[in-house]
């Protein structure tokens, strides 16, 4: 199934049309024609079989022929990670943790944080295309950038974890999860938290967590946190 995105379209639908860049794309490029069958998500659950009614490269409209309701996820899982030095690790995490099940993600910036600025835009377009691509109907949010000290500020539901290298008492992922439970997870830049950075986590009730016995890179840290969280709860649940 080849999935499209509108943003703006509810179970109450029953027309619509796709913006000039998107009709391009469905006419010129995937050469479709009236009467065929196009599946729209509007990122929020819903799934829509949608006819073409007017196939054109300037504003392509499409009819609703039906509406499914994907079920809402159980769990919320929220990563909370440092923006990489090199974009292109950053952009991997972003679509691989998209094509797992991630909810929601937070750039954040810490006091070893090499790179200080990010393309929002960009991100977002990274993180619709790979929901499209996985045939997911809930797309995850992107939040603006923050510090690290304002993040920690914020209180979150569920658990909230810090997975951090330094040679400290932690438990792994695995043992402190439970099922359906949202998780909020902090994963550092290169370099690592710094120690005032982890005290500060869990002054704020942060626990802290491994995710195995080797020294993973930023991007492969949040990944790997991902699937197993996701993992998890699909193999309890």
């Amino acid at each position: 199934m080849q999935l499209f995105y509108n943003p703006g379209i509810d179970e109450t639908t029953e027309t619509f049309s796709f913006d000039k860049e998107e009709s391009r794309h469905i006419i010129k490029v995937l050469r479709k024609k009236d009467s065929d069958i196009l599946h729209v998500t509007n990122g929020l659950g819903l799934l829509f079989e949608t006819k073409i009614t007017l196939a054109s490269d300037n504003k392509c409209i499409v009819e609703v022929l039906s509406v499914k309701k994907s079920p809402e996820p159980k769990f919320h899982l929220h990563l909370a990670v440092a923006p990489t030095k090199m974009n292109d690790r950053y952009e991997w995490f972003l679509e691989k943790a998209t094509e797992i099940g991630v909810r929601e993600i937070t750039p954040v910036f810490c006091d070893r944080s090499e790179r200080k600025a990010i393309n929002a835009e960009r991100f977002e377009k990274i993180i619709l295309s790979a929901m499209k691509q996985s045939n997911e109907t809930f797309l995850p949010k992107l939040n603006s950038s923050i510090s690290f000290k304002e993040f920690i500020k914020q209180k979150s539901e569920g658990l909230n974890l810090i997975a951090h290298c330094e040679e400290t008492a932690k438990k792994s992922l695995k043992q402190v999860l439970k099922p359906n439970e949202n998780v909020t997870l902090l994963i550092g830049p290169e370099g690592d938290f710094s120690e005032k950075e982890i005290a500060l986590a869990l002054e704020n009730n942060f626990q802290p967590v491994t995710l195995g016995n080797t020294r993973l890179r930023t991007e492969t840290a949040a990944v790997v946190a991902c699937h197993s969280v996701v993992f998890f709860n699909e193999t309890t649940n």
